[in-house]
């Protein structure tokens, strides 16, 4: 407790010398209390040139992983944090400081012993440096080239540290903003800490390149590089080698058709959401590469987002629905799946839900402003009672994330037209004759099978019937 306490006290401290919370910038537009506190946090501040998001950036870096991957988030919100902002945060996604060959050497040694010399014969120079890992080119004797990924020594450490304190601020806001309640801190907090403590076994991570690879090739908005088993390990992961460029890299999309890979980015994620359960959390520019190939590829697998069938269909029905600009449907479907507490007048919240829609149809993307309609969409839900659903905090976070990704490829790229497609076919094949059939042959083999158990049950309450009246004896 005291350790994290001292962490989400340099925090404060580390954000306020380097003016990244609520920053001068800001100052007539914040009230009076947070004027008064933002020139307490200044207080010893470090007169580091660039706008707010190039101190944010640098602030964040100091603080270590966790807080970066926060910046990661923001860095593809530019209609909300502002372009400058955005674009001096950007450098958080793949250009932070590597660590030596002779560390990176010393790491294989560990992992493979004796056999590394002949599995990893030339580990060539870092090629992109993350928050939590770095990537190295390596060549082969026989000229195949492969990306050797490896954690940044005492990563796990520092993140275990980084999340309790982390934990510890969500139980401060969640006791001291009430207001913030119903966005559930520390149900967000934990799914985040959990999904990076999964991030540190790169084991897991292959597994997950290798299904997510199947999955995507079905649709091939995407692709994904495939995984050299041999010389993957905990602390390490080797995959083929994807010639291109990363999205990070200045002038990577010059040339390109902007629209097509947009539509990608979002049809990419949708369909591996809606059809498998399945998609990648940590879509960022500095995790895309636009191949030689002209193809749009995927990499770093480390966070992965699933989500239930239930889950699937609200997405699609939430979609669907807005898609048709049918209101009183989407309103339906979140009081249905309990969403907004039932009490609510279903005709009210379908209202509410049209001041937020009506206003961005038949208005080009670029003059729609995200930033506005996610708060218009705050104060509604809150109205309304509708709390962070735990288990869709991964998916929300993506959803905000791909919509980012893909308007920084492409300013006119419209969301809602681009899943049209997808989620249409997820409605006929799921919720249409052909799911309707496929679940009720689904219902009536779960109440075969607990048909089947009926007779083991009622044994076990009539053994437990005899215990307790020998009990009473």
């Amino acid at each position: 407790m005291i350790d994290a306490l001292m962490r989400l006290m340099r925090a404060a401290w580390t954000l306020g010398r380097y003016d990244a919370i609520l920053p001068r910038e800001y100052y007539e537009l914040l009230p009076m209390p947070a004027r008064v506190v933002g020139r307490v946090l200044r207080l010893g501040s470090r007169h580091i040139s660039g706008d707010p998001g190039v101190r944010m950036a640098t602030a964040l870096e100091k603080l270590g992983p966790a807080w970066i991957k926060f910046g990661q988030l923001l860095a593809t919100r530019p209609d909300i944090v502002g372009d400058k902002a955005a674009e001096g945060l950007s450098r958080l996604k793949d250009r932070l400081e590597p660590f030596s060959l002779s560390i990176a050497l010393h790491s294989l040694d560990a992992a493979f012993g004796e056999k590394r010399a002949a599995l990893f014969p030339d580990l060539g120079p870092v090629i992109a440096a993350a928050s939590v890992a770095q990537v190295h080119q390596m060549t082969l004797p026989d000229g195949r080239k492969m990306a050797v990924k490896l954690l940044r020594p005492g990563i796990e450490k520092e993140i275990a540290a980084e999340g309790k304190a982390m934990a510890l601020a969500a139980k401060l806001i969640q006791v001291l903003v009430p207001a913030a309640r119903r966005l559930e801190p520390v149900a967000f907090v934990a799914t985040i800490r959990t999904a990076l403590e999964k991030e540190l076994d790169l084991r897991r991570e292959a597994g997950a390149g290798d299904a997510f690879c199947e999955i995507v090739a079905a649709d091939g908005y995407l692709k994904v590089p495939s995984i050299d088993w041999e010389r993957t390990a905990r602390r390490v992961l080797t995959t083929s080698w994807v010639e291109g460029i990363p999205l990070t890299k200045p002038g990577a999309l010059e040339g390109a058709d902007r629209a097509r890979l947009a539509n990608a980015v979002t049809c990419g994620f949708l369909a591996a959401a809606l059809d498998h359960g399945v998609f990648h959390a940590d879509m960022h520019e500095g995790n895309l590469i636009l191949g030689t190939d002209g193809a749009l590829w995927a990499v770093d697998f480390g966070i992965m987002g699933r989500i239930g069938m239930a889950e699937r269909r609200y997405l699609a029905e939430i979609l669907y629905a807005f898609l048709r600009r049918d209101y009183r449907r989407a309103a339906a479907v979140h009081i249905e799946a309990g969403y907004v507490p039932s009490h609510h007048d279903e005709g009210e919240f379908a209202h509410a839900l049209r001041s937020v829609g009506e206003p961005i149809w038949g208005r080009p993307a670029r003059e729609v402003s995200m930033g506005r309609v996610l708060t218009q969409l705050f104060d509604v839900t809150e109205q309304f009672g509708m709390h962070m659903r735990p288990e869709l905090v991964l998916l929300q976070k993506t959803m905000v994330q791909v919509e980012g990704v893909a308007r920084n490829i492409d300013p006119d790229h419209d969301i809602w037209e681009a899943s049209r497609p997808v989620v249409e076919r997820f409605m006929q094949t799921e919720l249409g004759p052909e799911g309707v059939t496929r679940q009720m042959f689904a219902d009536v083999s779960n109440a075969l099978a607990t048909a089947r158990k009926l007779p083991q049950l009622v044994a076990r309450i009539e053994k437990l019937v005899e215990r307790a009246e020998q009990a009473k004896r």
